[in-house]
């Protein structure tokens, strides 16, 4: 269903758009055509392509010189990199953990967090899974008070979010990630920092070729 908005709110635009994109409604590649978007959400133009340029400083969105804005399609080599500075900066902020004396609440936090994520696939609730997995990986870089690192983070799960989605959506019941949690919480609560980090970084190189074929399968369907 269309949703009407009001032509000055260009971060409501925005949210919309991202929406579309990290659900796969709108594919890999795809051109993000102005006049559509003005029809589908009832606004002017100016508040579109504010909502395209603040897209693509997220790196969602791509602007090609007189051919406008399309969704970004990325190379292998690319999700390869973003995978892999994914995994050394969640075992880095893992191995930060350390510093602390007292990892009991983080412990804490985060086995709420395997519970919303096993609760999650159980509904079949994508989004859901991908929120919940999220917030775990984030929750050790928050408790040590490393902002930048929590910012770092935030802006590249952003920038993969649909990445993970086309897999989650694909093959939610046979995701693997609830032992990983499970394995990095036991680690955590004895202090075993460095299998916690392993363990963080293993997941994201186990899970690599999925996201690949997922996102190989996405781009054919849409050129």
């Amino acid at each position: 269903m269309d949703v009407k908005a009001p032509a000055t709110i260009p971060y409501f635009l925005q949210e919309q758009i991202r929406e579309l994109i990290v659900s796969g409604t709108i594919r890999p590649g795809q051109p993000l055509r102005e006049q559509e978007l003005e029809q589908r959400f009832g606004t002017s133009r100016s508040p579109i392509r504010e909502a395209l340029r603040l897209l693509e400083l997220s790196g969602l969105v791509t602007h090609i010189q007189r051919k406008g804005f399309r969704v970004t399609l990325y190379t292998e080599t690319q999700i390869r990199h973003l995978y892999m500075l994914r995994a050394e900066l969640e075992a880095y902020g893992i191995r930060q953990v350390a510093e602390m004396p007292d990892v009991g609440p983080l412990v804490a936090e985060l086995g709420a967090c395997h519970e919303t994520i096993v609760a999650a696939m159980d509904r079949r609730d994508v989004r859901g899974f991908i929120a919940a997995s999220r917030e775990f990986y984030l929750a050790a870089a928050r408790y040590t008070g490393n902002t930048p690192l929590t910012s770092m983070l935030s802006k590249l799960y952003e920038q993969i979010e649909p990445l993970g989605y086309l897999l989650a959506r694909q093959s939610l019941e046979t995701i693997k990630i609830p032992a990983y949690t499970a394995a990095i919480i036991q680690a955590l609560a004895s202090r075993d920092f460095d299998r916690a980090a392993d363990l963080t970084r293993g997941y994201l190189v186990e899970v690599l070729p999925a996201i690949l074929q997922a996102y190989r399968e996405a781009s054919l369907d849409a050129a």
